[in-house]
């Protein structure tokens, strides 16, 4: 068994810190003794990516937003979804990860950061999403384990009444928001309803092979007034 070699670490704002882990060409970002996310395990992240742009599929000049960097999976596969004429804009909060991108982990990533299409901000996605009204067709998070902050308590904030309403406030008529967690959340549900948004709720594999765990993803239609 090949060993896991500890590549580097970065202190999360507010506390916490994330550990960049490499055995062999897999790759692990570990909070604490939790793994955050794993370069084997794609299927959700990808899945996050593709059935948003499904949904707005037909849009032309379609804006997305991404919340989370990660290991890149949602933006790589949010740039073979869309055509050219699209805008993907991905806010991440921890230096460090868009270093390793561009670091140890450049072979995953590939020339994704570096698409004309792709812009790269490092701040927190609230923030992305309080700037600008009417901006985004479509806003993907996944910055945390799911709705009820893990990695960082203020991620609390984005997943509250008031930041769901931001979300609709910062999207198009019509837009989506779409949420990954690593399980279901009834109280979520509810919550994106009474924030103005039609919700659909879908389950799907963390491996693209179609087995092991399950995830969750909430596509939240905003309301057309």
């Amino acid at each position: 068994m090949i060993p896991w070699i500890h590549l580097d670490s970065a202190e999360m704002p507010g506390g916490g810190e994330l550990r960049l882990k490499q055995r062999g060409s897999e790759f692990s970002i570990m909070l604490g003794s939790i793994e955050l996310m794993n370069s084997r395990l794609n299927g959700s992240e990808e899945a996050l990516a593709t059935m948003s742009c499904e949904r707005i599929a037909g849009l032309k000049r379609p804006h997305i937003l991404i919340g989370g960097l990660g290991m890149g999976f949602t933006l790589r596969a949010s740039l073979a979804a869309l055509g050219n004429d699209a805008r993907i804009s991905v806010a991440e909060l921890v230096p460090s990860v868009v270093a390793w991108a561009r670091g140890p982990m450049a072979g995953i990533f590939g020339a994704c950061l570096d698409d004309p299409r792709v812009t790269l901000m490092e701040e927190d996605v609230g923030r992305s999403i309080g700037a600008r009204k009417a901006a985004y067709d479509a806003i993907l998070l996944d910055v945390d384990n799911g709705p009820e902050g893990l990695t960082r308590k203020a991620n609390d904030d984005i997943y509250s009444i008031e930041g769901l309403r931001a979300a609709g406030w910062a999207l198009r008529p019509g837009g989506i928001l779409a949420v990954w967690s690593s399980g279901p959340n009834s109280q979520f549900t509810r919550r994106l309803g009474k924030a103005g948004f039609v919700v659909e709720e879908v389950s799907v594999c963390a491996n693209k092979k179609g087995r092991g765990a399950r995830h969750v993803i909430w596509f939240a239609t905003k309301r057309q007034d």
